[in-house]
């Protein structure tokens, strides 16, 4: 193939012409026949009891189909699909959640009851007509109190709000290392909760064919595979093969278009029981009190270091705010994905963390873009530049000095995992050349001239991608397999379409896996078609999440591919009289070694399909693979961010002058999409670090932060031009070498910017702030500081 369009090239997105012009197909673009509309009343309190539920004047309102309660509602629950079992080895407290609530509700925003109507308009009207006889009950909201005694009790069982008490390391050898550290750094840090804003709000269609009794549910969905099994054979008892769920276009996900949501399942039942297709779209200020909302860990962390600066243990205790229900993928986000994140980049030798997950009477939380991973990055990184300053040490220095060597690869950790490659001083030596580094001071000079605060700090951080292998997974708690399906068909004319298992929620998986494809095939890339979404097409599929779709679905492609070319090889040997393994092929053709025979690749699909000359007792005609890909190991992107800020001092507000992002993805299919996630993942990092906070009332449970006036989302002034760039090692273990990108921005960026205020104010003796940084609070801290600026 040639550069142009293959692996390597910058090729524009394929899908963007559609959205960009208004021609995406989006869940709310759909309508059925004879299609109503619903409504879900939620619950205003935090905590009550439900004494009655009178629905009969929203009955009687106009258009009204049906209205559903918890008194109605007879299937399941939705499942938690990961179990994690505490230091004694009891299994976690798994609590019921019903999608309509029958006796109590336990979040603002939890589900009480399901209008359908003709309208959306008459199914909302109706809803007010609903009158439901709440106690209200105490509520803990507050991730740090939930567990102590006396706090409200969000479920029976679980004594003082805990869900698990969980551990990982070796906490023996951990303390023998603190015993004879020279310097110990202790920290307090708290990952403030945040809520996912996809562009796109969240929508289900269900439809229900009663002549074939066959089940259709049209959703936003990052993995409609794994809803299917969810919702199929867990809450409504449907037999795979009567549930079909398609996810088509879907305007972003970030984590939250994962799980399995009560949404889903009500829509399709619902549609079974009026006898007629049914659709709900969130509203943006139902989405706030709704959607899975992320992070919300409140941390304690101690390094123990030599009298030169290496680290010798780390302690972690860390307490993870489950929210009020478990939701799909909940109970990993602070274990596996976080906990075994704690060695990070760095070869200290002793790790031990424990996790207390508790119940609130809040949004449940789950993955968000990077999902535990961020978390620990922040964690580590702010530990480690605390750690610097009170040894008086360089913060690149104390970086280097503690870096696994690159040739220490394959690198086992104190915390289960084993790197399989990286190069964490090139992508730091690149990241400080670009950031102009070492003139840092020249800058901060200038700006206190102007009467402004500059700042730089540093993450170099690591993350883990392409959540595998399933045996591994499983033992550890995963209730579903972490393994891709790729088919590849190749039709009689040589064009080709992909069917994948992932699914694409702006990430440009219709341009790279045809880029892969038409590499490996040697064809154009226009002949290329990639499909997705839709259980009635795709073999099976785990969907797209932490970062997976290259390495774990793309590699799917390639031993579709391999199997592809293997019989393809046959037939051209068999058209060219020649021995298969003779024949190469290479750039779209096959050739007999060391001849000038050569036949082209479309001749080939041609004759499989048209097999007048073939060899049919030795194959069957036809040219289609199917291949299932189980990775061996996570694979470990990482790399070094910087940031810049620049701090008026008369008003708190902190301004990013400067990023620079230098990331080890792996392999770089499209460079352009590679820029383009990074770019994405730095605006939301950046967010949290500065801007963004979900804020309940600590008595009423209400949220604070309920809309676009309170939740302040990063916009486009808010941010500088990125500086980015990739410095590859691959990824040793999968056919494609790559790692991962589209959770690195948000994982690294954080601690950058956390690290570089704390660097602006510290001349002011200010040695700690939390996110985010508002202007309120830095305004605060420089006004309390111990120091005061001096005139320039």
């Amino acid at each position: 193939m040639t550069t142009e369009t293959g692996i390597g090239a910058a090729v524009k997105r394929r899908e963007d012409f559609r959205f960009l012009t208004g021609r995406g197909t989006y869940t709310d673009d759909i309508n059925r026949p004879h299609q109503a509309y619903g409504y879900i009343l939620r619950s205003p309190y935090a905590a009550a009891q439900i004494a009655a539920i009178d629905t009969s004047k929203a009955k009687a309102a106009p258009g009204v189909i049906a209205v559903l309660t918890g008194a109605d509602y007879d299937k399941g629950g939705l499942p938690c699909g990961w179990q994690i079992h505490s230091k004694d080895g009891s299994p976690m407290i798994e609590p019921a959640h019903p999608p309509l609530c029958k006796d109590q509700v336990r979040h603002v925003g939890d589900q009480v009851a399901l209008v359908v109507a003709e309208t959306y308009a008459e199914a909302k009207d109706a809803a007010e007509l609903i009158e439901v006889d709440y106690k209200e009950l105490p509520a803990i909201i507050s991730t740090a109190k939930a567990g102590e005694p006396g706090a409200p009790q969000v479920w029976p069982e679980a004594k003082n709000n805990v869900c698990f008490d969980w551990h990982i390391g070796d906490k023996s050898a951990t303390d023998a290392a603190f015993a004879k550290a020279h310097h110990v750094t202790k920290i307090d840090l708290v990952n403030q909760r945040l809520i996912p804003n996809a562009m796109e709000p969240r929508s289900a269609v269900g439809d229900y064919d009663r002549a074939t009794g066959d089940y259709t549910l049209y959703t936003t969905s990052q993995n409609p595979h794994v809803i299917r099994l969810l919702m199929g054979a867990f809450v409504l008892q449907i037999p795979e093969h009567k549930l079909r769920v398609v996810a088509p276009d879907v305007g972003g996900g970030f984590g939250s278009k994962i799980f399995h949501y009560a949404e889903e399942a009500l829509v399709t039942w619902a549609s079974g029981k009026v006898g007629r297709p049914i659709k709900w779209t969130a509203e943006r200020s139902e989405a706030f009190i709704s959607d899975a909302q992320g992070r919300d860990h409140v941390s304690h962390a101690e390094l123990a270091l030599d009298k030169d600066g290496r680290f010798l243990g780390l302690r972690v205790n860390t307490i993870a705010n489950m929210g009020a229900y478990l939701s799909t993928f909940a109970p990993c986000v602070p274990t596996y994905l976080h906990a075994t994140l704690l060695a990070g980049v760095y070869t200290t030798p002793a790790i031990y963390a424990e996790v207390k997950a508790v119940f609130t009477h809040t949004v449940p939380v789950d993955a968000y873009r990077g999902a535990g991973r961020p978390e620990a990055t922040y964690l580590l990184e702010r530990l480690v530049a605390k750690a610097a300053r009170e040894m008086q040490m360089d913060q690149v220095e104390i970086r280097r000095r503690n870096f696994i060597p690159k040739d220490a690869f394959p690198y086992q950790t104190p915390v289960a995992l084993q790197y399989d490659s990286g190069d964490y001083e090139a992508t730091l030596d690149l990241a400080l050349e670009m950031s102009k580094w070492s003139d840092f001071e020249n800058r901060r000079a200038e700006a206190a001239k102007r009467g402004k605060l500059r700042g730089i700090g540093i993450s170099t951080y690591l993350e883990a991608c392409g959540i595998a292998p399933s045996a591994v997974v499983g033992s550890l708690g995963a209730r579903a397999g972490l393994y891709e399906s790729g088919s590849i068909r190749v039709h009689p004319t040589g064009s080709v379409t992909v069917f994948t298992g992932t699914h694409s929620h702006g990430q440009g998986h219709e341009t790279t896996f045809a880029q892969l494809v038409s590499d490996g095939l040697g064809i154009p890339l226009e002949n290329v078609e990639v499909v997705h979404g839709d259980t009635n097409k795709i073999p099976f599929g785990m969907g797209t999440y932490g970062s997976r779709s290259l390495s774990v679905g793309g590699s799917a492609l390639v031993k579709a591919m391999d199997k592809i070319i293997a019989k393809a090889t046959k037939i051209a040997a068999h058209l060219m009289e020649a021995a298969a393994g003779d024949v190469e092929f290479k750039n779209g053709n096959f050739t007999v070694k060391g001849t000038d025979k050569s036949i082209p690749f479309g001749q080939v699909a041609l004759t499989a399909y048209v097999p007048h000359n073939y060899p049919i007792t030795e194959l069957e005609p036809g040219l289609e693979e199917t291949a299932f890909y189980d990775p061996l190991n996570f694979t470990y992107p990482g790399g070094t961010h910087i940031c810049e800020v620049e701090i008026d001092p008369e008003t708190g507000v902190t301004q990013v002058v400067n990023f620079t992002a230098v990331d080890d993805v792996g392999r770089v299919i499209n460079p352009m999409i590679v820029e383009g996630q990074v770019h994405g993942g730095l605006a939301q990092g950046i967010g949290q670090a500065l801007l963004e906070r979900c804020v309940y009332d600590e008595d009423s449970g209400q949220l604070l932060t309920g809309s676009y006036m309170d939740y302040t989302m990063p916009r486009a002034d808010d941010l500088p031009s990125f500086q980015v760039a990739t410095h590859a090692t691959m990824c040793t273990h999968n056919p494609i070498g790559a790692k991962g990108v589209g959770e690195v921005g948000a994982i690294g960026s954080p601690p950058a910017v956390i690290n570089a205020v704390i660097d602006a104010l510290a001349p002011l003796g200010v040695e700690d702030i939390s996110m985010p940084a508002t202007p309120l609070k830095v305004w605060q801290a420089i006004q309390s500081a111990p120091k005061k600026m001096t005139a320039a």
